[in-house]
């Protein structure tokens, strides 16, 4: 999976000469994703769109590919590093082969709430992970939200032995397996735009999603129960071709990277309320029952899940979990 020097230096010369034709015709810049339109990532691409063809009109021109309608999520990262797209906005379970410290974001219950996550973004350890991958061909340019994730299930979960058996709809984590074999339930790997199709022919009986992805792909006309469980987070990391990236002119690279910064403000800020509308249309909808835990069957989840802290120790470092543990109030 990893590019070769000889695949960097012919893709740094092609894209040197395409840059020197900024002038005669705009840079076509692709940004594909796998979530629909209305969701946190999918406002944040077409606004991304938006201000770059808006203030760098004919000099620059985004195309938007969303909902995996150019590459799913299981490849669209190997399609970045061959710069057949420049911009990609994919989850950091799928970035932490590049650098296992990302894993600590997928610790469950290692952080209280959404703004807590964002104060950890902000700080020393997370900045520098945005640039901890140049020599695997990715630059990190932001962190861009989506929301805490809720468990749907085909059948009710208060308790940790409730989830056992089940097989659940994950991202590729291995920290994401160790938080459902804890319960005694296994997660399986499928690409997002298929996993409606799992949850309708068995394959799997459950997921995890913030509610604007449980809405916008209707599990909660598939799956009877929704445990409001804010168990983890599904943060996105705003990457480019670092190649493509390093190719283009200073002046350039800084206009798209203040546009960058402005549309993360702009995704950060809606997420909250994205989520919070898409959590009353499904309970509007009455397909599926919402599941509140109380306080004893949340310390239940958390003792059975956080032993994963130790397991992960190592390739995270004690520090990094302390530095996100801290951000809690």
């Amino acid at each position: 999976m990893f590019k070769t020097a000889a695949l960097g230096l012919c893709l740094a010369s092609a894209l040197f000469a395409s840059v020197s034709q900024a002038a005669e015709e705009p840079l076509i810049i692709k940004f594909s994703h796998v979530v629909t339109e209305d969701t946190p990532k999918g406002r944040g691409a077409l606004l991304f769109q938006k201000l770059v063809n808006q203030q760098l009109a004919g000099r620059v021109r985004v195309e938007v590919y969303p909902d995996s309608s150019l590459f799913n999520d299981a490849e669209e990262i190997d399609a970045l590093l061959r710069n057949e797209v420049q911009l990609l906005a994919p989850t950091l379970s799928n970035l932490s082969q590049y650098n296992a410290e990302l894993k600590v974001f997928d610790l469950p219950f290692l952080f209280d709430d959404l703004a807590a996550v964002e104060r950890f973004q902000r700080r020393r350890p997370s900045q520098q992970m945005l640039s901890s991958m140049v020599n695997h061909g990715i630059v990190g340019l932001s962190y861009w939200n989506n929301g805490m994730k809720q468990l749907s299930a085909n059948r009710p979960l208060r308790n940790p032995q409730d989830a056992k058996g089940l097989a659940f709809r994950i991202q590729q984590s291995p920290v994401l397996e160790g938080q459902f074999a804890a319960v005694g339930a296994k997660g399986v790997n499928v690409p997002f735009t298929q996993s409606y199709q799992a949850v309708k022919n068995g394959q799997i009986q459950g997921a995890e999603n913030p509610w604007s992805n449980l809405s916008s792909h209707r599990f909660h006309t598939l799956q009877p129960y929704i445990t409001e469980s804010n168990h983890g987070v599904m943060s996105y990391m705003f990457i480019t071709n670092a190649t493509f990236w390093n190719a283009l002119p200073f002046e350039l690279r800084s206009e798209l990277q203040a546009i960058a910064d402005k549309v993360t403000q702009a995704v950060n800020a809606e997420a909250q309320a994205i989520n919070a509308r898409e959590r009353e249309r499904i309970v509007a909808a009455g397909t599926s029952r919402l599941i509140t835990l109380n306080q004893a069957q949340r310390d239940a989840w958390r003792e059975a899940m956080t032993p994963l802290y130790q397991q992960v120790e190592k390739e995270v470092g004690a520090e990094m979990i302390r530095a996100a543990l801290i951000v809690n109030r």
